[in-house]
Formats: C-alpha cells, structure tokens, sequence
C-alpha cells in the first residue's frame, strides 16, 4: 500500500470520529496536597469542540487522497 493511501484511510477516519463525536471531554486529576496519609486531589474536565467544517475537510481530503492513490500510473 502506498503511503498515501494509508494517510487517507487515517484521514478517513478521523472524520467519521470528528461528525461522531463532535465535544472531546478530558479529565485532569491533579494532587493538591499529600500529607501522610492524607491525600487531596482535584479533577479539571475540559471540553473540546470539532468543528464540523474540520470533519468534512478531513473526510474529503482522506478521500481524495484514498482515490489518487490507488490509481494505477
């Protein structure tokens, strides 16, 4: 398989991830104080939001890329 073809199968995929899951949610733990036996802790949650713009671009250019790289020369 041609690099190509495996970087617009990756593309590919990326955007179906991006139009099925369009808010990323990551959780920080991060220690506050650990003294002994006591131990605090505080959990972050961030969100990332994919534009859907991102999903169609990545999407077309995996297939794109998918689609010149199988064509035989």
């Amino acid at each position: 398989m041609k690099a190509s073809t495996v970087v617009g199968i990756f593309l590919v995929l990326v955007g179906l991830a991006a139009f099925m899951y369009p808010r990323l949610s990551v959780t920080h733990e991060k220690k506050i104080l650990d003294a002994g036996p006591i131990e605090v802790t505080r959990k972050d949650q961030h969100t990332l939001a994919l534009p859907p713009i991102a999903g169609g671009i990545a999407l077309l250019g995996g297939i794109i890329l998918i689609a010149t790289g199988t064509r035989k020369n």
